[in-house]
């Protein structure tokens, strides 16, 4: 049995807080980079979602910009 020994959350999909979690943020500051458009999101039902994919680009976006 594989166990999982990153941080890296086990779903595809995340709410805004784990998207804060995953980048060791705010979750006021994740909320900002969603309502920036800087990560794309979606809503399910009032629900606003975040693919992890998405997530991950974005930090490896941030990392070729330094």
């Amino acid at each position: 049995m594989a166990t999982e020994t990153s941080n890296a959350p086990a779903r595809e999909i995340l709410s805004p807080e784990e998207l804060a979690e995953f980048l060791g943020c705010s979750r006021t500051f994740a909320y900002k980079l969603l309502a920036e458009r800087a990560i794309p999101s979606f809503k399910v039902g009032r629900l606003r979602r975040v693919r992890l994919s998405d997530a991950r680009d974005f930090v490896e976006r941030c990392l070729a910009d330094a």
